[in-house]
């Protein structure tokens, strides 16, 4: 098979991913494809019946490539799947892994801004939407409009030690290149440079690192969920009207544009930090041995004035 993808970023969510896509994606030796497709991660679960890509289709999504060393992309459901490592290891066992880490705490924080701007959350208050977690995977309060059901299970996304180790186990240590966000926002082009000597590349000159994929909310909630899960009338009258698929999409994506504003979140309340710290503790106890680094920041309290999330990042 020709164009057959051989490195993956795999995320977490909000940690960096899509600045991580875009930079490797200018490098004359690597092909970065979409993101997202998350043909692999048979084990997630979703809200609607939903159907698998072919193989056939999915090396379509590579047809750009021209020679490239690399051939990649980036699906941050990749990490938390109990079964995408073994997939991806089958499908292109000489892949090299690229997973990118973010304070658990701030990271679920994240994602739930995210999944409220995208229409995939219904509950906008971040405490009230962890403890409807329990009956979400019950079935029950699932958001008509949400498509990737797992995304709403913040802990489970949160705990990174057994994610990080399936891919340790399954492509060896070497084959896998584990970046921290904190490393990664103080200095982008040191964790640029590493990256590109882990995949045995000749580094290139990057005199910038802008922001990708700040923090951004809608300004009505209302039209998210017009664009999101349109009424079956309102369905009809648009194919009536703009009859062109293509056309519809991206009409689409300039309303999603116009109700899109980029804002800081919210700091989050230092009881519920606290309390989220107490309870992944041990779980970043355990990712600090496997990689061999102090990780304890991730439990400390932020000092006045210390990012805590609430700033546009990456």
């Amino acid at each position: 098979m020709a164009n057959v993808p051989n490195l993956f970023i795999v995320g977490a969510p909000k940690s960096g991913t899509t600045a991580l896509w875009s930079y490797l994606g200018d490098h004359p030796d690597v092909f970065m494809a979409g993101k997202e497709y998350h043909f692999f991660g048979s084990d997630l679960a979703h809200n609607q019946v939903r159907v698998p890509a072919t193989t056939e289709t999915y090396l379509r999504f590579f047809d750009g490539a021209a020679g490239q060393r690399y051939r990649g992309e980036a699906s941050v459901g990749y990490l938390c799947s109990t079964g995408a490592a073994r997939e991806i290891h089958e499908f292109s066992p000489d892949s090299r892994i690229i997973a990118i880490l973010r304070n658990p705490v701030d990271m679920m924080h994240s994602l739930h801004s995210e999944m409220l701007f995208q229409g995939d959350e219904d509950i906008a208050e971040f405490a009230a939407a962890l403890d409807a977690e329990h009956d979400r995977k019950e079935g029950r309060r699932i958001p008509p409009a949400c498509q990737g059901l797992w995304t709403l299970f913040y802990r489970d996304i949160a705990r990174y030690a057994d994610q990080v180790e399936r891919y340790f186990d399954v492509f060896g240590r070497q084959r896998v290149h584990v970046i921290v966000f904190d490393d990664f926002k103080a200095d982008p082009g040191n964790s640029y440079r590493e990256m590109l000597e882990f995949l045995e590349l000749d580094p290139d000159a990057r005199p910038e690192f802008p922001v990708v994929n700040a923090n951004k909310v809608a300004r009505s909630a209302a039209t998210v969920k017009l664009l999101r899960r349109p009424p079956s009338a309102f369905r009809r009258v648009a194919h009536m009207v703009v009859p062109s698929q293509h056309l519809r999409r991206s009409l689409g994506r300039r309303l999603q544009s116009m109700n899109t504003v980029e804002r800081s979140r919210d700091p989050l309340p230092p009881d519920l930090r606290r309390s989220l710290q107490i309870e992944l503790a041990d779980d970043v106890e355990r990712l600090g041995t496997l990689l061999g680094r102090d990780l304890s920041a991730w439990n400390a309290t932020p000092s006045r004035g210390q990012n805590d999330g609430t700033t546009p990042s990456t």
